[in-house]
C-alpha cells in the first residue's frame, strides 16, 4: 500500500522527520520523569510537592510520544500548516528570536542577584514588549502581578525555594 505521494512499487521509508520528533517527545518525557524522581522534598501545605507537576508533564509527554510513534509507524503523516494567519513565504523574524533569547539569558544572569519577583517581572515585561505589547504600563503592571503570583504559588503553595534577592523577608 503506498501513499499518494509515493510512486507505485516504491518502498515506503520507515524513517521520517515525524518519527524523529515523536522520539524526541518520548525521550524528553522519560528525561523529565527520571530527573524528577531524583528530587527529594516534602509535600507542601496543599499536599502537592515540587515533584507533582513535573511528573504530570513528563508522564503526559511519554504518553503523547508513544501515541505519536505508533501513529507514525502505522503511516501517519504530519499535515502542512494551514492557517489564514500564516504566511509561509514570509522571512524569519530573527530580531524577535534574538530579543527573546537575550531576555531569557539576562533573566538567568540576574535571577540570583535580583531574586525571583524582580527578575521574573523584568522577564515577563521584556518578553511582552519584545513580542509587541502596545500598552507598556499595562504590561509592566501585569508583569509585576505575575512575578509576585508565581513566587507565592511556588514558595508558599508548593514549598519550592526561589531566590528572594533584595525582597527576601518582605514577602
Amino acid at each position: 500500500m503506498s501513499s499518494p505521494e509515493e510512486a507505485p512499487g516504491a518502498r515506503r521509508r520507515w524513517w521520517r522527520p515525524e518519527l524523529g520528533l515523536a522520539l524526541v517527545v518520548l525521550g524528553l518525557g522519560v528525561f523529565v520523569v527520571l530527573g524528577t524522581l531524583e528530587v527529594s522534598a516534602a509535600a507542601s501545605q496543599l499536599g502537592l510537592g515540587p515533584r507533582f507537576f513535573p511528573i504530570l508533564v513528563g508522564g503526559a509527554m511519554i504518553l503523547i510520544g508513544l501515541f505519536y510513534v505508533a501513529d507514525v509507524l502505522r503511516g501517519g503523516r504530519g499535515d502542512p500548516e494551514a492557517s489564514e494567519d500564516v504566511d509561509v513565504d514570509a522571512p524569519s523574524d530573527w530580531r524577535s528570536v534574538g530579543l527573546v533569547s537575550g531576555i531569557f539569558l539576562a533573566f538567568a544572569a540576574v535571577l540570583n542577584v535580583l531574586g525571583w519577583i524582580i527578575a521574573a517581572s523584568l522577564l515577563f515585561f521584556g518578553l511582552s514588549v519584545a513580542l509587541g505589547a502596545e500598552h507598556r504600563l499595562r504590561a509592566a503592571g501585569i508583569a509585576v502581578v505575575l512575578g509576585i503570583a508565581t513566587y507565592l504559588l511556588f514558595v508558599k503553595g508548593l514549598g519550592v525555594t526561589l531566590p528572594g534577592g533584595p525582597l527576601q523577608g518582605v514577602i
